[in-house]
């Protein structure tokens, strides 16, 4: 079980840096006034969606069935804390990635309930941007992070 959701958890990340990368790039593109439209409505949910979908995957694995995550406060008590590996993933992953999803939502939210279609793209431009440098900054891909592979099979 663990495998699987790891796996899904692991190429699910590609379908929320895709989504960003289109969010963030619409929202940029229509703060110089282009109309609101359904296309960046459904860029902005399908950003969220694959968001909360990751977060969900994540605290399954945290809480259920990681070695790295609850249990690895359990096992070693405060050691996890002076581990670099084991915070990362007990504690730095996991707040990164609470935060980048609160952004996203954030920005989503505001974008909806905003009336004048710049001041929704300009809304949606920060707030999801915000989310995509967390997403960015916590994805382990083994710079300042531990290394994980890009593509799990």
């Amino acid at each position: 079980m663990y495998s699987t959701v790891l796996l899904l958890h692991s190429w699910t990340r590609w379908l929320v840096l895709v989504f960003g990368l289109i969010a963030v790039f619409r929202a940029f593109t229509g703060r110089q006034g282009r109309p609101w439209t359904g296309a960046d409505n459904g860029m902005g949910a399908a950003f969220v969606g694959s968001m909360h979908l990751q977060l969900l995957l994540g605290l399954i694995l945290y809480f259920g069935l990681s070695p790295y995550g609850v249990k690895a406060f359990e096992t070693a008590g405060g050691a996890v804390m002076k581990d670099p590996i084991g915070r990362f993933w007990g504690v730095e992953h996991l707040a990164g990635m609470i935060l980048a999803v609160v952004a996203a939502q954030v920005g989503r939210t505001l974008s909806k309930k905003a009336t004048d279609p710049i001041v929704k793209h300009k809304k949606a431009f920060t707030w999801f941007l915000i989310a995509l440098i967390l997403v960015l900054l916590m994805i382990p891909w083994g710079i300042w992070n531990p290394a994980r592979p890009a593509f799990r099979l």
